[in-house]
């Protein structure tokens, strides 16, 4: 038994409950959830799925001959991904670019996800890039949906993007042209689009996914997932108002990030609101505000690159003397760090890796008896409270914060419908069955979010074919092979842009962009050096990938004690392509100052090139 420092026992504070409890119970909860399947439980938007991922959002669909031109660079995926990249490289002095995207206009997650109640769950002054040279300022700490999808067009239309996009075009091949050194990028247009360089900027969640219910596709009522929203249908816009709905019965099934957001207008607006539960939803508090002009004049030049720094550093884990950001992950990112570094410099000697566990283990149960202790005392019925009660590890799941999530449920019209981690039993032409009983309804969303964790191909939609016919899903099957997550040998001028054998941070743009400046970084030296194939050596990729080393075992250890979800693999951290899969161990702000530092040395370290 650990003998507790009376240092760590400051540190810890009171502990009126019994952490052995608390670990039984989430190993419960987790067992009951746990699907053989894994990631195949899901069900493809494709065959007789695919209206689910169909574009409601296009005024006039697009007619245009096919494209048989050349660009230097085709940049694929049209999200904050392809614009940062484009966008960076404007900035090195390319301009032939060409963006090609299947939505039809600029924004990605943005353009897809419009639902009611959309916010970005990450503070809209580090996660909105490029601000100051915009000159651009978010009205919110966290901005709707569509004030950060009228930013991504600004910022597409500020570097020409427009000028060369194909919308509504979707990717269905690439191909390298070992006789010319131009890859042929082939679309459900017909097109057969020649360029020198590729970048891949699908986005890590673009392809919409459906709950694998036995009879999902027998029933007749209204239906549609939440990235393709029915409007139409519906009434009303992301602010609410959803008169459509007034005298329908509405179920949802999801309550991960979308449902959090917009169940509260669909419970305002629907005759009745089921909710079907699988796992309940560990909700904090958002105390969204508006942006105050006053600290909005004493910016200094910098103050964006400075703020998300230490947004990423605190979220890491490493304390630093002010929180610029202060919410709901920061306050939680000392979590992240299993060797509990910042509370070893409080006790003034390094911690033993029993004691970094403990600290972290009980403040981690504090916390989310604190987010239980709020369900209590923000739901009235008892029954429906303890229902929606979270029973898993903080970062089990993506956090997630709201002030109108847990009201909705007080709401006459609304029920909950708890199915115990079993999940939905079954689905009828009228409806969905829980548990033998079943809940007519006229209309059916799924809040279900996209594939994560599936094989890279199949997310993007399309194949690639590098040297001497090698299909990336052969060479990834058994998990990537890259150089800094960018390169991979085989695919010359070919690079990838998002995760995968680099670092994780929940301000996902800020990985975009320092990918995007990398990327602009090496093509320039390309140029300069007069070349017009850059590859990565195969050296470089074997280096690289023993470095990029596997979760260590506490690290495995805790995801795999986590309840399921995308950020598990379903139920296991082996899985070669899962969310977390071969981490770079520096870190978000670290490995990034690795990368810096490799463009500081000069001479394309790693990377071969030739004319």
């Amino acid at each position: 038994m650990l003998k507790i420092d009376p240092a760590i026992a400051k540190i810890v504070g009171d502990m009126d409950f019994d952490p052995a409890e608390i670990a039984r119970r989430y190993a419960y909860e987790r067992d009951v959830r746990l699907r053989p399947e894994r990631n195949n439980q899901f069900v493809e938007t494709t065959a007789q799925f695919s209206h689910y991922a169909d574009d409601p959002y296009i005024d006039s669909p697009l007619t245009r001959e096919p494209l048989t031109d050349e660009v230097q660079i085709a940049i694929i995926g049209g999200g904050f991904g392809g614009i940062l990249v484009g966008a960076r490289l404007h900035e090195a002095g390319f301009s032939n670019i060409r963006v090609i995207e299947k939505g039809g206009d600029f924004g990605g997650t943005w353009y897809w996800n419009r639902y009611p109640g959309i916010r970005c769950d990450c503070e809209s002054y580090i996660y909105l890039p490029m601000l100051e040279k915009t000159g651009f300022m978010p009205t919110e700490k966290y901005s709707r949906g569509s004030e950060i999808s009228a930013y991504s067009k600004k910022l597409a239309g500020t570097y020409g993007l427009y000028e060369n996009a194909c919308f509504q075009t979707g990717v269905t091949g690439l191909r390298w042209d070992e006789t010319t050194s131009l890859w042929h990028i082939a679309t459900d247009r017909g097109d057969d689009i020649k360029a020198r360089f590729v970048i891949m900027a699908n986005g890590p969640m673009n392809k919409p996914k459906l709950p694998g219910i036995p009879g999902i596709e027998k029933f007749k009522g209204h239906t549609f997932h939440t990235s393709r929203w029915d409007y139409a249908y519906t009434g009303g816009s992301e602010a609410g108002n959803l008169t459509g709905l007034a005298d329908k019965r509405v179920g949802v099934i999801g309550t991960g990030a979308t449902g959090v957001q917009c169940l509260p207008p669909l419970g305002e607006a629907a005759k009745h609101l089921y909710v079907f539960q699988r796992t309940p939803a560990a909700v904090d508090i958002r105390a969204n505000r508006p942006t105050d002009g006053d600290w909005v004049a004493e910016l200094k030049s910098g103050w964006q690159d400075e703020r998300v720094t230490n947004f990423n550093l605190m979220v890491g884990g490493v304390p630093q003397k002010v929180d610029m950001v202060n919410d709901g992950f920061t306050v939680i990112g000392r979590l992240l760090d299993p060797t509990a570094s910042w509370a070893a410099a409080l006790v003034g000697r390094p911690l033993t890796g029993e004691e970094g566990n403990f600290i972290s283990d009980i403040l981690d149960d504090k916390k989310m008896i604190e987010i239980r202790a709020r369900i209590e005392a923000e739901v009235h019925d008892p029954r429906t409270a303890e229902a929606l009660k979270p029973w898993h590890r903080r970062w089990c799941k993506r956090p997630l914060f709201s002030d109108d999530y847990l009201p909705t449920f007080n709401r006459p019209n609304v029920t909950l419908v708890d199915t115990a981690g079993k999940g939905v039993e079954r689905m009828t032409e009228t409806g969905v069955v829980v548990a033998g009983k079943e809940y007519p309804l006229d209309c059916l969303i799924f809040a279900t979010g996209y594939e994560v964790g599936t094989e890279y191909t199949r997310r993007a939609g399309y194949e690639v074919v590098g040297r001497n016919a090698l299909k990336l899903s052969e060479h990834w099957k058994h998990g990537m092979r890259t150089f800094h997550g960018l390169h991979s040998r085989g695919f010359p001028n070919c690079m990838y842009v998002g995760f995968g054998q680099n670092a994780v941070a929940t301000n996902f743009v800020f990985i975009l962009d320092e990918q995007a400046k990398h990327i602009a970084y090496t093509l320039s030296e390309v140029r300069k050096q007069g070349a017009k194939i850059v590859e990565a050596s195969a050296k470089a990729v074997e280096d690289y990938v023993a470095e990029v080393k596997p979760l260590s075992f506490s690290q495995h250890k805790f995801w795999v004690e986590c309840t399921p979800s995308y950020m598990n693999g379903e139920g296991t951290s082996s899985d070669p392509h899962g969310f977390f899969a071969n981490l770079h161990p520096a870190g978000a702000v670290g490995f990034y100052q690795i990368l810096a530092d490799w463009r500081r040395q000069g001479g394309l370290r790693g990377l071969e090139l030739s004319r």
